[in-house]
């Protein structure tokens, strides 16, 4: 009688009781949840910051091009040159020999 009444006087322990097992599960349910608003919070923030890299290299990339046709402008023979140059470097680079 004695080991019926300790189980009784503890009902989260019985595992026959239902009402212990919901209690995890919410629980389990609720870190769940937590977890999830966590990593798409963190995954925002990265798309976010991606972003403003992506806006950067663009605005790099469009001075980039912008300064080359000031070059070329201002050099044109010279660029010609650099530009046929470069074109035989990579052909014998590319050709194998």
């Amino acid at each position: 009688m004695e080991h019926t009444q300790s189980v009784q006087s503890k009902p989260d322990a019985n595992p026959g009781n239902g009402q212990g097992k919901h209690e995890q599960v919410e629980r389990a349910a609720e870190g769940a949840h937590e977890t999830v608003d966590k990593m798409a919070d963190a995954t925002h923030k990265a798309a976010d910051a991606i972003g403003e890299k992506g806006a950067q290299l663009q605005d790099l990339q469009e001075e980039w091009m912008e300064n080359a046709r000031e070059y070329i402008n201002k050099n044109p023979v010279k660029s010609v040159g650099i530009a046929v140059a470069g074109g035989f470097l990579l052909s014998r680079l590319l050709s194998g020999r």
